[in-house]
């Protein structure tokens, strides 16, 4: 398939600028094999069985947005990638004439030195610790296609109630969704939890610029899956349970972190996994994802999952209806189209990484 197969029209205006007025009250799209229904996200427990398990990625939002000067007086802006260290990190620059290596930064009261380049990011040295200098000096990381400046709602809401694990430039936003009450509600409803962390690079916001999707490159993005989620995982498959990943980030942990036979290995690992239509799903039978931009890798994703023509429909249903789209909009629950892999018995192995 090529790029121009995953386009369609978007009315400016269903792309959600805020969040609503409560996370658990967004509209949830039940696509179904047979047909759609248009529910509340709060009708989730009824929608999941007893001893289905929800696998959460408990990423936590960086304030990763640092705006400053260079020596020269020049202005600058950094978008951190990655924190590859205690005082290093991977950022992509923004300046009238790009820094060369050894050049100071000034971000607020934080000092950094350029020290080399990886490809389209620069390499910076701060000279105090990463995370310390983005608490105190960064900004809210908001996707390009909200139009208003990050604020104290945003420092609330664009994060979920259960991160954990600093390191991400982009929020996982299936996973915005889920208040404590509907938590508790799952709880109590038998529904399993389970966690992974991937962290979400800048690079999410890049688009496919070729047509040849063959031809793409996914960045790649760091994962863990820990010994606990693995064994949980595998002890729903041998009770005949489903698993069902909130969001694109989950499940290409997941996937990401499954052998052939659906069998998912604890560790850690880097990810540059591209599923698009055609590829064998393994680990993963339902998904909770929110509507994703045409032409991106996340609406690939999802056609691959849902099969192609269902998300067309479910999409033009979306528009006709007045669905609110990304980051802050509405969300879907969707059914695997393909036949779940083959179970196989437990066994820990390390996670391998490598995105196949």
């Amino acid at each position: 398939m090529r790029l121009s197969d995953f386009d369609f029209e978007l009315p400016a205006e269903l792309i959600a600028q805020h969040p609503g007025a409560t996370r658990s009250a967004s509209r949830l799209m039940h696509v179904r094999r047979d047909g759609l229904a248009d529910l509340r996200f709060d009708a989730l427990p009824e929608l999941l069985e007893p001893g289905e398990l929800l696998v959460f990625n408990d990423t936590r939002v960086l304030r990763a947005r640092l705006r400053g000067a260079k020596a020269t007086g020049g202005r600058i802006e950094a978008l951190i990638e990655r924190v590859s260290g205690e005082r290093e990190a991977l950022a992509q620059l923004r300046a009238s004439k790009p820094p060369r290596p050894g050049a100071r930064l000034a971000f607020g009261s934080a000092q950094a030195t350029v020290t080399g380049r990886d490809g389209e990011f620069w390499q910076l040295r701060f000279d105090e610790p990463v995370l310390a200098v983005l608490e105190r000096d960064g900004e809210l990381p908001l996707p390009p296609y909200i139009a208003h400046a990050p604020d104290a709602e945003d420092e609330r809401r664009y994060q979920t109630v259960y991160a954990r694990e600093p390191g991400s430039v982009a929020a996982p936003t299936a996973g915005l969704h889920f208040d404590e009450p509907l938590l508790a509600r799952l709880r109590e409803r038998g529904v399993g939890f389970a966690f992974v962390t991937l962290h979400v690079g800048a690079g999410t916001f890049q688009p496919v610029r070729v047509d040849d999707l063959s031809q793409h490159r996914m960045h790649a993005e760091r994962y863990t899956v820990p010994v606990e989620t693995a064994r949980a995982i595998a002890a729903a498959r041998a009770a005949g349970q489903r698993v069902v990943a909130v969001g694109t980030t989950s499940l290409r942990t997941l996937e990401s972190a499954a052998s052939g036979d659906g069998h998912v290995r604890d560790g850690s690992g880097e990810t540059r996994l591209f599923v698009t239509p055609g590829y064998r799903f393994r680990a993963v039978d339902r998904l909770i994802t929110n509507f994703h931009l045409p032409k991106s890798t996340l609406l690939m994703l999802v056609s691959a999952f849902a099969g192609v023509e269902r998300i067309r429909a479910a999409y033009a249903h979306a528009i006709a209806e007045r669905y609110r789209f990304f980051s802050y909009g509405d969300a879907m629950l969707l059914e695997r189209e393909q036949p779940a892999a083959p179970a196989r018995s437990a066994g820990r192995s390390p996670g391998r990484g490598d995105g196949r």
